[in-house]
C-alpha cells in the first residue's frame, strides 16, 4: 500500500466515527480508539488489516465488533489511500433562462462534495481534487444572473476546490450533477421567503457525464420553455453537440437525424423540406419565418442559412398554425441562434475536406462591460468548394453576424443581432428520368451548362425584449426586417418546350435568367403569465402577430432560342449565353399582410395530469401583379382562418408521460380556378397519440408517435378546362415515428430515429387516387453514436459510427419513376484536450449513389447525394 498523507488521514477519520456510528454497538471507547488510531499512525508506516484490529481490541476489549468491521475498514483504506487528485482543468459560464450552469472539466471522476449554507452562499467543497486552469489561480464571475451576485471557484489547502455561489438576498438553489470526466452546477436564485438548508438549496446527482445530446425543454412547440415531457407533440431537438460530433456543414445534413424528415436544394435556390410527406414545411430562425410563404414555384426555395450560428435545431411535427400561421400540416423547422455569454469566450476553428473544401470560422463572446449588463457575441465563417458535381462556378460564402445583449435592468433585457450572408454556387438542375427509373448517368454530369450560377445575398436585423412585469407575468416583444435577393443565370429544360426524348437522349433546353427578392417585416408581441386559479396551475400565452411579405421575380427567357443536349454524351457551349435583355419576358409581384392573435393555456389539472389548448386566428391580404407578354393582371386574396389545437399529458410516472393531440393548419393557395378567383386556403388537421419516456436516469429521451393527417383543398386540375385549378384535391399521410436521443453510459451518446409513412393522393383529378406522395420513403431510419474514453493515456479520444437509411421512393404524383433506397455509413474519430480539438469525420464511407430530397418534374430537380467525403477539423478555444 501507499505512505498517507494529513489529508488522506482527515478523510479516513471522517469515515471511521461514521462507520462506528452507524454500529449496533455505539460505544464511546470504540469511537475514541478508531480516531487515536488514525490521528497517531496516519503519518507513520503503512498500516496494516491486522494491527488495526488488535489495536482496536486493545482499546475496547470488544473483538466481535472489530472482527465486523474489519472487511470494511480494509477496503475502505485501499480505496483512499490509492485514490489519486483529480485535476479541474477547465471552467465555463453559460446563461439560462433562470440562472446559469457552470460546466467543469475535469481529469476524471470527482469525490462527492461536502455542501453547507454560509449567509447568502451555498458552498461545495470537493476533497482530492486541485484546481489546474490554464489561465488563473481562480475562477469567478460577478452579477452572473439576477439574484446572484457572485461565483468564486478556488483552491483549498488540503488538496481540496471550493465552489461558493452567493446570492443577493439569500443562497441561491444549486444542483450539481456529478460525471465521469467533468460535472455540471446549475444554480438559480433563492426563494428569500424560504427557510435555507444545504438539505433544501443543495441537490448533488451523480449521472456520468452531464449528456449533451438530449435537450430537456424546448420552446418550439409552446412557445414557452416547457419540458418535452410535458409537450402534446412530437419534437426533436438537434442541439450544438451532435452539429459539432458530426461536423454539419448545412442545415440538409442536420435534419438527416430527424425520423420522417428529407430535404432537398432545389436547385441550389435553398432548402426545401418534407416532414411527414408533405412538402413546403417552413423555416423559421428564434420563431419568426425566413421566407415568405408565397410559393410561385420558384420561390420554394428557403435559402442555405448558416449553421455556425446555430445553437440548436428545433423540428415540431404536425399541424402547427396556432403557433406559426400558414403552414403545411407535416410541421416547421425552427433555428434557435447562439446568444451573448456573460464569460469571456473564444474559439477558432478550421475546417479542411474533400472537394477542395475550406471553412475558417470566429465565435467570440463576452462581456463589454465590468458589471455584464452589456454583453457581446460575433460570428464570422468563410466557405469554400469546388464541390462532386461538374459545375465551373463554385460554392463561396461569406457569412457575418455581431449580437448584443444590453441588460437594462434586473426585469428587462434587449437583445440585438444581425446577420449577413453573400453565397455564391452552381444553379443545378439535378439529372433526369429515363422509363421508370433515374437515368443511368455518371453523378458528377451536368445537364445544364458549366457556368451556370446563383448569386444570393441575405440580410437579417432584429431585436427581442423581455420585460418581467411581475414575478408572473412577463412581456416579450420581438421584431426582425429580413431581406433576401437572388440573381440566377441557367440552361433550363421546361415539359412545354419538348423535355427529354427518351430514346435519343436529347434534352431541349433554353437560357434562363431569374432576379427574384423577397423582403419581409416582422413584429411579435406576446405576455406569458403564470398563475393558478383554485387547485389549477395555468402557463398562459397570448400573443399578436403582424408581418408583411413582398415577393418580386424577374424572369428573363427566350423560348424561341432552344440550346439542346445529349443527356449521354453532351457537348456544351454549343450555343453562346445570350446578354440579359433589358426587360424581362415576365414578372410577378406578391404582396402580402398577415395578422395572427392567438391565446393558448398549459393547465396543470393534476399532479400528472396536463391540459395544452389555444386558438389561432389569421387574416390574410394578398394582391397579386403578373406581367407576361405585355398583359398584366391583377389578383387579390382575402382569407381568415381559425386554428384550433388541443392536446392531453398524462404522466403515471415521473420520467415518462402519455399524449393525445388534435390539432389544424391553414395556407392560402396560389393557384386560381377558371373565373380567375383564388383557390380555398389549403386545410390540414392531425391526430397524434404517443409515448415519451427519460431513461437512465433523466439521461436519454426516447419518443414513439402515431399520427394520421389529412390535407384538404389541394389544388388539382379541373375537369373542365386543366389550365386552371379546383380546389377537390386531397392528401393523407399516417405512420410511426420513433426517436431517441442521449446517453447510454457515460461517454455513450446517441441519436437514433426510424419512421413509417403511409403518404398517398385520397382524392384528385389528374393523379390516381392511391399514388403515393413524390419524395417520401415508406421506411426510413438513422443513427449516430459516439463513445468518449473519460481517463487514462487515452483521454479524450472518441470515435463516431452511424448510418442513413431511406427506402425507395416515387419521384411524382403520377409515380412515373422510382427513385431507389440507399444505406449510407459514416463514422468520426475526434480528440479533445483541455482548448483543444481535432476531428476526423467519413461520410458516405461505401460511396453509394443515390438521390436526395424530392424531384420538381421528370427532368429537374432529381438531386444526386454526396460520394465518400472526408473532413478534417482542429479547434481552439482561448
Amino acid at each position: 500500500m501507499m505512505g498517507v498523507d494529513a489529508n488522506m488521514a482527515e478523510r479516513w477519520q471522517a469515515w471511521t466515527v461514521g462507520a462506528v456510528s452507524s454500529q449496533k454497538a455505539r460505544s464511546l471507547p470504540l469511537s475514541i480508539g478508531l480516531w487515536l488510531l488514525m490521528s497517531q499512525v496516519a503519518l507513520a508506516e503503512p498500516l496494516q488489516p491486522r494491527l488495526i484490529m488488535d489495536t482496536l481490541e486493545a482499546e475496547t476489549g470488544d473483538i466481535s465488533l472489530t472482527s465486523d468491521l474489519l472487511a470494511t475498514i480494509s477496503e475502505r483504506w485501499a480505496q483512499i489511500a490509492q485514490a489519486e487528485l483529480v485535476e479541474i482543468t477547465d471552467v465555463q459560464l453559460e446563461a439560462t433562462a433562470d440562472g446559469f450552469t457552470l460546466r467543469f472539466e475535469t481529469s476524471g471522476a470527482l469525490a462527492t462534495p461536502e455542501t453547507s449554507i454560509t449567509g447568502n452562499a451555498a458552498i461545495a467543497d470537493i476533497p482530492n481534487a486541485v484546481l489546474n486552469l490554464s489561465d488563473d489561480d481562480e475562477f469567478s464571475a460577478s452579477d452572473p444572473a439576477d439574484g446572484i451576485a457572485l461565483i468564486n471557484v478556488s483552491s483549498l489547502p488540503d488538496n481540496r476546490v471550493r465552489i461558493a455561489i452567493t446570492g443577493t438576498e439569500t443562497a441561491p438553489v444549486v444542483t450539481i450533477s456529478l460525471g465521469a470526466t467533468g460535472f455540471d452546477l446549475s444554480a438559480t436564485p433563492g426563494d428569500p421567503t424560504a427557510q435555507v438548508s444545504a438539505d433544501n438549496s443543495i441537490q448533488i446527482v451523480v449521472t456520468g457525464e452531464q449528456d449533451r445530446y438530449f435537450v430537456p425543454n424546448t420552446s418550439t412547440a409552446t412557445r414557452t420553455d416547457t419540458p418535452i415531457l410535458e409537450v402534446p407533440a412530437s419534437i426533436q431537438v438537434i442541439p450544438r453537440e451532435i452539429l459539432e460530433a458530426q461536423q454539419v456543414v448545412d442545415l440538409g445534413d442536420a435534419l438527416r437525424n430527424v425520423g420522417g424528415a428529407s430535404v432537398s436544394s432545389f436547385e441550389g435556390r435553398g432548402f426545401q423540406i418534407n416532414l411527414r410527406g408533405f412538402e413546403g414545411a417552413p423555416l423559421f430562425r428564434d420563431g419568426f419565418r425566413l421566407y415568405s410563404p408565397n410559393d410561385n414555384g420558384d420561390a420554394a426555395g428557403q435559402g442555405f442559412p448558416e449553421i455556425a450560428i446555430i445553437e440548436q435545431v428545433e423540428v415540431l411535427r404536425g399541424p402547427a398554425s396556432i403557433l406559426f400561421g400558414q403552414i403545411e400540416p407535416g410541421g416547421a423547422v425552427n433555428v434557435v441562434s447562439k446568444r451573448p455569454l456573460e464569460v469571456p469566450f473564444y474559439e477558432a476553428e478550421l475546417e479542411v475536406g474533400s472537394f477542395d473544401f475550406v471553412q475558417p470560422r470566429i465565435d467570440f463572446s463576452g462581456p463589454l462591460t465590468d458589471d455584464n449588463s452589456l454583453l457581446y457575441r460575433l460570428n464570422a465563417v468563410y466557405q469554400y468548394e469546388d464541390g462532386f458535381r461538374g459545375y465551373d462556378a463554385n460554392v463561396e460564402r461569406f457569412f457575418f453576424s455581431p449580437a448584443l445583449t444590453w441588460r437594462i435592468s434586473d426585469r428587462t433585457n434587449l437583445n440585438l443581432q444581425l446577420e449577413y450572408l453573400d453565397d455564391t454556387r452552381p444553379y443545378d438542375t439535378g439529372l433526369v428520368a429515363v422509363g421508370d427509373g433515374v437515368a443511368d448517368l455518371p453523378r458528377d454530369r451536368v445537364l445544364g451548362e458549366p457556368d451556370d450560377f446563383i448569386e444570393s445575398e441575405f440580410l437579417s436585423v432584429g431585436y427581442d425584449l423581455e420585460h418581467e412585469i411581475s414575478d408572473q407575468w412577463t412581456l416579450r416583444n420581438a421584431f426582425r426586417y429580413l431581406d433576401d435577393y437572388d440573381d440566377l443565370s441557367t440552361a433550363l429544360s421546361f415539359p412545354f418546350i419538348g423535355g427529354l426524348d427518351e430514346a435519343t437522349g436529347t434534352l431541349n433546353r433554353v437560357f434562363g435568367e431569374q432576379i427574384i427578392s423577397n423582403e419581409t417585416l416582422s413584429l411579435q408581441t406576446n405576455v406569458v403569465g403564470e398563475f393558478a386559479t383554485g387547485p389549477l396551475e395555468h402557463t398562459l400565452l397570448a400573443g399578436v402577430d403582424l408581418a408583411r411579405y413582398r415577393f418580386e421575380s424577374e424572369s428573363f427567357t427566350d423560348f424561341s432560342l432552344l440550346t439542346p443536349i445529349n443527356v449521354f454524351d453532351p457537348v456544351y457551349g454549343t450555343v453562346p449565353r445570350p446578354d440579359r435583355p433589358d426587360a424581362p419576358t415576365s414578372s410577378e409581384e406578391i404582396d402580402t399582410d398577415s395578422l395572427q392573435v392567438y391565446l393558448q393555456d398549459q393547465i396543470q389539472l393534476l399532479d400528472n395530469l396536463i391540459l395544452v389548448a389555444g386558438v389561432n386566428y389569421e387574416t390574410v391580404s394578398q394582391e397579386t401583379v403578373t406581367s407576361r407578354g405585355g398583359v398584366t393582371t391583377e389578383e387579390e386574396l382575402d382569407e381568415d382562418e381559425f386554428t384550433p389545437r388541443f392536446g392531453l399529458v398524462y404522466q403515471p410516472l415521473d420520467n415518462l408521460s402519455l399524449y393525445a393531440s388534435y390539432s389544424r393548419s391553414f395556407l392560402p393557395s396560389a393557384a386560381v380556378t377558371v373565373e380567375g378567383e383564388p383557390l380555398e386556403p389549403e386545410t390540414g388537421e392531425g391526430f397524434e397519440v404517443g409515448i415519451k419516456a427519460e431513461l437512465f436516469d433523466g439521461n436519454l429521451l426516447a419518443t414513439l408517435a402515431y399520427f394520421n393527417l389529412t390535407k384538404q383543398n389541394v389544388a388539382t386540375a379541373d375537369p373542365d378546362d386543366p389550365r386552371f385549378s379546383v380546389a377537390t384535391g386531397e392528401q393523407d399521410s399516417q405512420g410511426i415515428e420513433l426517436d431517441i436521443v442521449g446517453e447510454i453510459l457515460p461517454g455513450w451518446d446517441i441519436i437514433a430515429s426510424y419512421s413509417y409513412i403511409d403518404a398517398e393522393i385520397a382524392e384528385d383529378n389528374r393523379f390516381d387516387v392511391g399514388n403515393r406522395l413524390a419524395g417520401v420513403a415508406e421506411h426510413s431510419a438513422s443513427l449516430w453514436t459516439t463513445y468518449e474514453i473519460a481517463a487514462g493515456d487515452l483521454d479524450g479520444l472518441g470515435f463516431g459510427l452511424g448510418f442513413n437509411w431511406v427506402g425507395d421512393r416515387q419521384g411524382d404524383l403520377a409515380n412515373s419513376f422510382e427513385l431507389d433506397s440507399y444505406f449510407l455509413t459514416n463514422a468520426a474519430v475526434f480528440y479533445e484536450r483541455q482548448d483543444w480539438r481535432l476531428a476526423v469525420n467519413f461520410q458516405n464511407i461505401f460511396n453509394v449513389d443515390y438521390i436526395v430530397g424530392t424531384p420538381r418534374t421528370r427532368t429537374r430537380g432529381i438531386e444526386p447525394g454526396d460520394p465518400f467525403t472526408v473532413i478534417g477539423s482542429i479547434r481552439y478555444q482561448f
